[in-house]
């Protein structure tokens, strides 16, 4: 903050605390003011505010953030149930096309994810036989197996 304004004499500034920069730091990242804007209306320097920009903005980011490894937990634990959905989502959509005999995916997805569901369709159809329109699966049941042997 400038004490003198007379033009021959170098300018001199008081001492600005903590607190008000922590507060300019804050404002210029979160998007309320400018640097210009901070440095006419503190009456700092740019290149000031600019340091004080390096310097405070990783010790907030350390006090508030959390640590890398915290961080690449989260963000894995995020991927796996991110990979969850889609493995569910996807099995629906399989579902779907056993039942109604429509390939929804070859013409509304991206080729890999049309591949994984093709994937899925097959190793249903593996496990159960072919699914009719009502979802049934038509596979024999042990009472049917059971009865034709009677019969015969």
């Amino acid at each position: 903050m400038k004490t003198q304004k007379e033009p021959w004499r170098k300018k001199t500034y008081e001492k600005v605390t903590l607190e008000l920069k922590l507060f300019v730091v804050d404002q210029i990242q979160n998007g309320h003011i400018s640097t210009n804007f901070a440095s006419k209306k503190y009456d700092v320097p740019r290149t000031t505010i600019s340091y004080w920009l390096k310097k405070y903005s990783t010790l907030v980011q350390q006090n508030t953030g959390m640590s890398k490894l915290d961080e690449i937990k989260k963000l894995k634990e995020r991927i796996e149930e991110l990979e969850f959905v889609k493995d569910f989502q996807q099995d629906v959509i399989a579902d779907m096309e056993l039942i109604t005999g429509v390939d929804m995916s070859k013409k509304s997805l991206p080729k890999i994810v049309a591949k994984e569901i093709a994937l899925k369709k097959k190793h249903r159809l593996k496990e159960n036989g072919s699914i009719s329109v009502l979802g049934l699966v038509n596979k024999p049941s042990t009472k049917d197996v059971n009865h034709k042997k009677k019969n015969n």
